[in-house]
């Protein structure tokens, strides 16, 4: 596996109106990061685990989940290129919360705990983009965990996912479209229910003309057919 650094600073900036981070800044990040590909499957870290760094999608997607007592996993939310995962567990010293596993083929960025804390001290710029990346974190945690919560049925929560999705999709060429990389064991696992579950739902969401499918790709027609599912 390659390891390269190229470009690493552009990642910690959440949006583009933001301030771009000093040249020092940028020259240490990019003497620190390592970035290597890594298969399906393959795990970044653990929960659990004592914290070593934290680690930066560049390319493909991060399933974080949890493990319950009785061996159920929960999948809190997919990350996405940009996203910055550990940060939380970094910068309080403790073990990760989540386990992190690449979705699909990905290129991740590495930048040790020591490395990060450092930076952080020395750079206010940098401090606060971390910062700005805490605060989404726990801003999306919040809202999945309230969606997950106020949903009344499997079938709502299902529906309030997949508008989810799209919405993410919004910019696209196809926003009525989206690619449906997910297993039915890992929508359960998103939404609290069974792969049996999410297989019937499915098939009745197809039944219902409030989505199609297509290979991988799965299409909403009627976005407000499907929108009719949640509870307001």
């Amino acid at each position: 596996m390659a390891t390269h650094t190229v470009g690493i600073h552009k990642d910690f900036a959440t949006e583009e109106k933001e301030t771009p981070l000093p040249v020092a800044c940028s020259e240490a990040l990019e003497r620190v990061a390592l970035t290597n590909s890594y298969p399906t499957g393959a795990v970044l870290f653990a929960e659990g685990q004592t914290s070593r760094g934290v680690y930066i999608v560049r390319r493909g997607r991060v399933k974080l989940s949890v493990c319950a007592r009785d061996g159920k996993t929960l999948i809190l939310r997919i990350a996405a290129p940009g996203e910055m995962l550990g940060v939380a567990a970094v910068i309080s010293a403790r073990e990760y919360e989540a386990t992190a596993a690449a979705l699909e083929p990905s290129e991740i960025t590495f930048i040790r705990q020591s490395d990060v804390l450092r930076l952080m001290r020395l750079y206010p710029e940098f401090a606060l983009q971390v910062t700005q990346h805490l605060s989404q974190d726990y801003t999306s945690t919040c809202r999945e965990i309230r969606d997950l919560m106020l949903s009344d049925s499997a079938s709502e929560k299902l529906a309030r996912l997949l508008v989810g999705w799209l919405d993410q999709n919004a910019e696209s060429q196809h926003p009525d479209q989206m690619k449906l990389a997910l297993t039915h064991e890992e929508i359960g696992q998103m939404i609290g229910s069974s792969r049996e579950t999410v297989t019937r739902l499915l098939a009745g969401f197809k039944k219902q003309h409030l989505i199609h499918q297509n290979g991988a790709t799965l299409v909403v027609p009627d976005r407000l057919a499907l929108e009719s599912l949640i509870a307001l």
